[in-house]
């Protein structure tokens, strides 16, 4: 499960993540409750259009938000994306302790926070394959999912009793001072001992990702799943605060539903970690439970039945988002990760600025248990595509030696572009002849 922990890079970049990861859970919690109970009387709209411009960047600069994270150097580029989101969150904290803060300046605020990790995400997403190798690459990204949610388990929890006992524009400071750890891993890490970043004579165009996943229908289908779940499924904060402000809770009872939203989260994210690949059927599956798991978490009478629902809820989430991401990294020529990466978090988080609004309005206006099953509904059309092209694509075969039970084709790493460098791993070392010195082999031959 943790076998990425030995190379030492990854162990530096996961603990630098992980406490970045908790003060960006404290700064959601803290920015959808300042929109909701503050700034808004408890406008779950004004929260949708708040979402909506938070992830519109990475769906309006996909092409070049890609190029930059295979052109330039990941590491540099991170850093210069981390210290520009210190300062945001400095700058909304400052104001909101000020008194000055307002419903328009906040959307100004969230629409830069989008634009900077427009740049950061497939960045961070693509710079795990430049620290581990191939064969940890599937393991890497289920680890990430787990400081995420590990993360996400502490931070929501966290900042919800700093709001409560000293209000929410100190939470932004303390997210501040969290991206301190991430800049400091990234000081760290040996820079000599990164993967060697694969190199093609086309690696200078921006519409050679999107050539590349038009020729994968797998991805294509992946990325249909993940833009309808992402899209109107993954409105947590919307879904979470009302359904909060409907049972009579404060701001410290929704930032527990996020936590405990976490535990399910982590457990998927701690699974997908033991699995030796990350393959697409498991995503299909994981977006039938995703419905499943939503509408019966829409007709919870009680707070607490309904924070138990959660716990499924993130559990399917997380094991059909961190499936996805390995199955894209580990299946896409190298050449073109970056741009893959970028198109498939635009996707992803680009269908926020679609689905956020919907929801926010839906919820406002229907209130947010039928708000809930509008995502459940997303996630059994997302379910139904990757079934029926499971089906279509020829796939699925009768077994053999047992009568009624069938089979599943896999993918392996697809090389369009260009050809994938060899990577060191135990196949390779166990089939590359080793030159012997003259002296040595004469020797040998003597005897």
């Amino acid at each position: 499960m943790f076998r990425s922990f030995s190379v030492f890079n990854y162990r530096v970049w996961f603990f630098g993540a992980l406490i970045s990861n908790i003060g960006q859970w404290m700064q959601a919690t803290a920015l959808s409750w300042v929109v909701l109970t503050e700034l808004t009387d408890n406008d779950a709209a004004a929260m949708g259009i708040t979402m909506a411009l938070q992830f519109a960047p990475p769906l309006l600069l996909v092409g070049v938000t890609g190029w930059v994270a295979d052109r330039f150097e990941r590491r540099h580029l991170l850093m210069i994306t981390q210290s520009l989101l210190l300062v945001l969150g400095i700058a909304i904290g400052t104001l909101l302790l000020m008194g000055v803060m307002t419903l328009p300046l906040m959307y100004v605020f969230a629409f830069a926070l989008g634009l900077v990790a427009a740049f950061d995400n497939p960045a961070r997403q693509a710079f795990v394959s430049d620290v581990v190798s191939r064969e940890y690459a599937s393991n890497a990204v289920a680890l990430n999912a787990a400081s995420f949610n590990g993360a996400r388990m502490i931070g929501p929890a966290v900042g919800g009793l700093v709001i409560v006992a000293v209000g929410t524009g100190w939470v932004f400071f303390i997210n501040a001072a969290t991206f301190i750890a991430m800049l400091v891993a990234l000081l760290i890490i040996r820079p000599h001992e990164l993967v060697p970043r694969a190199q093609s004579g086309s690696a200078g165009r921006l519409a050679d990702g999107f050539r590349y996943v038009g020729k994968r229908p797998d991805l294509m289908v992946a990325f249909a799943m993940v833009f309808l779940l992402g899209a109107f499924g993954m409105n947590f904060p919307i879904f979470a605060s009302t359904m909060a402000l409907e049972f009579g809770q404060e701001a410290d009872g929704y930032g527990l539903l996020s936590s405990i939203l976490a535990i399910g989260s982590l457990t998927g994210a701690l699974l997908a970690a033991r699995r030796d690949r990350a393959r697409i059927r498991l995503v299909i599956v994981g977006t039938a439970l995703f419905a499943l798991a939503a509408a019966v978490s829409a007709f919870m009478p009680t707070y607490w039945l309904y924070a138990v629902t959660l716990m499924v809820t993130g559990f399917s989430v997380v094991t059909t988002l961190t499936t996805a991401n390995g199955y894209v990294q580990t299946t896409t020529d190298p050449a073109l990760r970056g741009r893959v990466l970028a198109l498939y978090m635009a996707i992803l988080m680009g269908g926020t600025p679609i689905g956020a609004p919907i929801v926010g309005w839906v919820a406002a206006t229907y209130g947010p248990r039928v708000a809930i099953l509008l995502g459940a509904a997303a996630a059994l059309v997302a379910f139904a595509i990757g079934a029926t092209w499971m089906l279509a694509s020829g796939r699925v075969h009768r077994n053999e030696s047992r009568r009624f039970r069938l089979t599943i084709d896999e993918t392996v790493p697809v090389a369009v572009i260009a050809p994938a460098p060899a990577e060191f791993s135990d196949e390779v070392a166990g089939t590359t002849p080793i030159p012997l010195p003259r002296q040595a082999t004469a020797r040998a031959a003597h005897r």
